[in-house]
């Protein structure tokens, strides 16, 4: 076979594994009251569903790059579709809200090797004046998964059962085996720095602390001093991390990474802003199936004005960033993005779906915004060895954020319901309370965007650079 064609198919086979990631991501959410109903569940309880996943991932981005230089990448990336299938099959086993979420640990386990993984081939594999049109392709499904998984989900839902929104990825996986086995390169580093084993340990247990913190006063049910101790405990061990990390010579994120303005601002600007926009996709399928009737495909289809308004919106990035700076493109926007989530609060039985529709496009396209221009004021001014931290370090938030954007949700969810009282008619009034708040959130993190230099515009390079994440 010819190295042409060889490269062809590892770019198909790194993009399949993309499209099973995002996929994943958000072919959950619609299923969610179903799956409830089956495990004997309440709707608005089920965020850990989501929580699981994102947090396994974001705990697991910041190894993937030393398994993969350490073991291969043929072995990183065909171990990770495995632990991906064996976590979906034990999803679609699962009879009980403690069991599917134990196996979306493992799935989101998974899913954690196949984007870094899969990106690093594509960067080894294709040479630099090829390397931009090979990204572009690749990132193609982190786009197509949430424009069909919140529609499919609600599909499957309804003319089988949820389990099959897991069960759909075993002969995807079989596949990606196969391909793996034969066309991914094998390559490793000779000479791969120790890994930072303690660093690592202080980093996860500091990001799972944190999340059960947020989380736990809804969902789990805990205790305001347990609550109180697993947040300290959270904000001590990434303290200590960052304080350990400058005095370690191979810490797993470098600390002068954050002497790069822009990085330091993209990247608290990611964390705060996505908690709001992580909590959507979890918050809006459920609105609309548990307050206003909707079938879960029915609902899966009103997500759609969103993602294919994502997408059709992209090209207007460039042209705004470098008219108006990236300051001032975030901070409108920004603000312009809580404004769209508190716009929701507006819903009801008596609101006509097309106005519903042109909300979820409205904020589809403020959203890809804020993502596109958030991600590359992130990566802008890093290179060489700090561009690869960087990204991975950006990934890691991106996950982060959005296990924490469900947690916040949920809880706020919890508190307004507390408020209002149980009762379909009482949760509507709850949830236009929890879309005002995250609004207001999302809305106040256009502060961080603020401390950016005016003069910070796009150049021709961004323009051309590939959206994946």
């Amino acid at each position: 076979m010819s190295p042409e064609r060889r490269l062809r198919i590892l770019l198909w086979l790194v993009a399949t594994g993309f499209f099973m990631q995002t996929l994943d991501s958000t072919i959950v959410n619609t299923a969610l009251p179903a799956m409830a109903a089956s495990l004997g569940e309440k709707p608005l309880r089920m965020q850990s569903v989501v929580i699981a996943y994102a947090l396994t991932m974001a705990m697991l981005i910041p190894a993937s790059g030393w398994i993969a230089d350490r073991y291969g990448l043929r072995r990183a990336f065909f171990s990770a579709i495995v632990v991906f299938m064996f976590g979906s099959i034990l999803c679609a086993a699962s009879h009980s809200l403690l069991q599917l979420t134990a196996a979306r640990v493992i799935q989101g386990g998974g899913g954690a090797m196949l984007l870094p993984v899969g990106r690093l081939a594509v960067l080894r594999a294709y040479p630099r004046e090829k390397l931009l049109q090979a990204m572009s392709f690749v990132a193609i499904p982190s786009m197509v998964g949430p424009l069909v998984g919140p529609t499919l989900g609600g599909w499957l839902v309804e003319v089988a059962s949820w389990h099959w929104i897991f069960l759909i990825n075993i002969p995807i996986g079989l596949a990606g085996c196969a391909a793996t086995w034969f066309y991914m390169p094998d390559d490793r580093v000779p000479d791969v720095a120790p890994f930072d084993v303690a660093g690592y340990g202080l980093l996860a247990s500091g990001m799972v602390a944190f999340s059960f913190g947020i989380d736990g006063m809804s969902e789990l049910s805990l205790q305001h001093a347990t609550v109180l101790i697993l947040l300290v405990y959270g904000l001590v061990s990434l303290t200590a991390y960052w304080l350990r990390a400058a005095q370690q010579p191979h810490p797993l994120f470098p600390p002068k990474i954050f002497e790069t303005n822009t990085f330091s601002i993209g990247l608290l600007g990611n964390l705060f802003a996505r908690l709001g926009s992580g909590s959507m996709p979890f918050l809006i399928p459920l609105v609309l199936q548990v307050s206003l009737g909707y079938t879960p495909f029915h609902a899966g289809m009103m997500m759609l004005p969103t993602s294919l308004a994502a997408i059709l919106s992209k090209r207007l990035v460039t042209p705004l960033i470098t008219r108006v700076g990236y300051r001032r493109m975030l901070v409108v926007n920004t603000t312009l993005v809580g404004a769209m989530m508190a716009s929701f609060a507006l819903i009801s039985p008596a609101q006509p779906p097309w106005l519903t529709l042109i909300q979820l496009a409205f904020f589809g396209i403020v959203n890809s915004l804020q993502f596109t221009a958030m991600n590359t004021v992130t990566l802008k001014d890093l290179d060489g060895g700090a561009a690869s931290s960087g990204n991975s370090l950006l990934s890691m938030v991106q996950m982060l954020s959005m296990s924490l954007g469900v947690a916040a949700a949920g809880g706020l969810l919890a508190t307004f319901v507390d408020f209002y009282g149980h009762g379909s008619d009482r949760e509507l009034p709850a949830f236009h309370a929890t879309f005002i708040t995250v609004g207001l959130m999302t809305a106040a993190s256009a502060w961080i965007f603020w401390q950016l230099s005016p003069d910070v515009t796009a150049d021709e390079k961004e323009a051309e650079a590939p959206e994946i994440g």
